[in-house]
C-alpha cells in the first residue's frame, strides 16, 4: 500500500530515504490522478522493500507542492538520495513509471 506523505513526515521518509521514492502528487477532485493512484498502489505492492512509494495530496500539503513547484497533477517524481532523478506529469502507464522507478535503483 502506497504511503501517505504530508508536510510533517516528507523529508524524513522521501528525503531520508536511502531507497529510491515514487512521489505521487494528486487531489481528490483530479480525474486523470484517479486513473494513476491504482498504478501506483500496485507498484507499491510490488516494490516493496525495494522502493518507497506514496502519495501527496496537494490540497491538504500545499508546502510540500510548492517545495518542488508542482502546478499540474498528477506530477510524479522519483527521489534518489533526496535529489529528483526523474518526473512524469500527468498520467503514465505502469510500464513508463516502473522503468522510470528502475533506473533509479
Amino acid at each position: 500500500m502506497a504511503l501517505e506523505f504530508n508536510d510533517s513526515n516528507f523529508d524524513e521518509l522521501v528525503m531520508s530515504s536511502e531507497k529510491p521514492v515514487l512521489v505521487d502528487f494528486w487531489a481528490e477532485w483530479c480525474g486523470p490522478c484517479r486513473m494513476v493512484g491504482p498504478i501506483v498502489e500496485e507498484l507499491a505492492g510490488e516494490y516493496d522493500g525495494k522502493a518507497v512509494i506514496g502519495k501527496v495530496n496537494v490540497d491538504e500539503n500545499q508546502e510540500v507542492a510548492a517545495k518542488f513547484g508542482i502546478r499540474n497533477i498528477p506530477t510524479l517524481l522519483v527521489f534518489k538520495n533526496g535529489e529528483i532523478v526523474d518526473k512524469q506529469v500527468g498520467v503514465a502507464s505502469k510500464n513508463a513509471l516502473a522503468a522510470k522507478l528502475e533506473g533509479a535503483m
